[in-house]
């Protein structure tokens, strides 16, 4: 069965470009649908959905646009446009994965529509850009860079190796059978997020939570894990939440390397899904750090390096409060029922007993604080075990599972 890759490119730069593209997918027995994103000069190739219906589309008008065409007045117009043509395609089955080209300006462009395209469709951006910090581009989807290595300006030898090998990529792509559907069912999708100082208590929580005939989608809490996450439930994808790791809490209050965000933590609430939490790998920073650099801010604090180039310092008892504080303020969103798990024997492997980051003096502080702040409609519960032990977790499924349970009943 035939499929159709939409392509996302400039047509008055990258023309040749997009004439080979478009002769690759075919070749390969599939259809190429070229959207024009460009808007300064005339498409030198014809488009199957021109710049003036891609404008017009996102509510624009390329006459008004064309008077002083700067990429600030024409790129939200171009985006919105191709946004709501593939949403619309995507949605009726006429288009099956999109392939982007460009520079600095035309990857932004390009990934800006990628990111409001649904999880698990394929989005591939053929990119300049693409050996570079590439988090802005990607955000939280699901998009696949690959490095153009040379300028894409104009086809030669190597450059057409490369379109060569993303046309065959999106085509791959869009064959694929194995679809990211969710459908509606009395046991729903659950969260997790975790972090590799917990790693073996998420194995368990797993274990747990399977065999209790459930499936878990389990995120990184970086940054962007934490954030993908709560975007699935706004999505409806996530019914409910195991939310382990708190790190990103802990570095957004420093504005250090897997800061959440001010979203983080107040979604589950927002949407009143039902949520077990626990404050694992909260009780330190990730900073990112020359090799083997130690920060000068933080030479008279216990820390460890998690790489050699990710320095991990142990929050004290007066930093830590801080922590709690923005913990609790990010709950006050939470007006259903919720359980917070606290492990007073460590939140995470660094910090159990003969651990390098243990210091009990501060975990009291950090557990006091919430005791003290948290919304009474979510009951504390403590155990003098660490995180990770299979029966604090086992325990907290247990929990998740029952305010399911409950759900289901009310």
């Amino acid at each position: 069965m035939k499929k159709t890759i939409a392509l996302l490119v400039t047509l008055d730069t990258k023309d040749q470009e997009a004439g080979f593209l478009k002769e690759q997918i075919e070749g390969m027995g599939h259809n190429a649908l070229l959207l024009d994103i460009g808007i300064v000069a005339e498409a030198g190739i014809k488009a199957d959905i021109s710049r003036e219906e891609v404008v017009s589309t996102g509510g624009g008008s390329l006459k008004e646009l064309l008077k002083d065409p700067t990429r600030e007045k024409t790129n939200p117009f171009v985006v919105h446009g191709c946004i709501n043509i593939l949403t619309q395609k995507i949605a009726s089955n006429e288009v099956h994965a999109v392939l982007g080209l460009g520079g600095t300006q035309g990857t932004s462009t390009c990934c800006d529509v990628m990111q409001a395209l649904p999880f698990g469709f394929p989005k591939i951006m053929v990119s300049t850009m693409a050996s570079g910090n590439t988090s802005e581009f990607v955000g939280i989807k699901d998009i696949t860079m690959m490095f153009s290595v040379s300028d894409i300006l104009k086809l030669n030898p190597f450059t057409r190796k490369v379109l060569a090998n993303a046309a065959a990529a999106a085509c791959g792509m869009a064959e694929v059978e194995t679809k990211f559907a969710m459908e509606k069912g009395d046991k729903p999708l659950i969260g997790m997020s975790n972090l590799g100082v917990l790693t073996n208590g998420a194995m368990e929580a797993i274990k747990y939570i399977e065999a209790a005939g459930y499936e878990v989608i389990v995120f990184h809490a970086v940054g962007s894990g934490g954030r993908a996450m709560e975007q699935m439930m706004k999505e409806g994808i996530i019914g409910a939440v195991f939310d382990y790791a708190m790190g990103e809490i802990a570095d957004d209050v420093w504005k250090v390397l897997r800061a959440g965000g001010p979203e983080r933590l107040t979604v589950a609430g927002k949407l009143g899904l039902p949520q077990v939490l626990c404050p694992g790998g909260a009780e330190h920073l990730g900073i990112l750090v020359a090799h083997d650099e130690v920060p000068e801010a933080y030479k008279n604090h216990k820390y460890v390096f998690h790489s050699p180039i990710i320095f991990v310092p142990r929050l004290n008892a007066d930093e830590i409060k801080r922590v709690a504080d923005d913990i609790i303020k990010r709950l006050q969103h939470t007006a259903d029922k919720a359980y917070f798990m606290i492990p007073k024997g460590g939140v995470g492997r660094y910090s159990i007993k003969g651990g390098v980051l243990e210091d009990k003096e501060s975990d009291q502080a950090f557990f006091n604080q919430l005791k003290a702040g948290l919304p009474k409609n979510i009951i504390v519960v403590e155990r003098d075990l660490p995180a990770e032990d299979p029966a604090f977790v086992k325990e907290a499924v247990d929990l998740l599972i029952s305010l399911i349970e409950e759900r289901k009943v009310h």
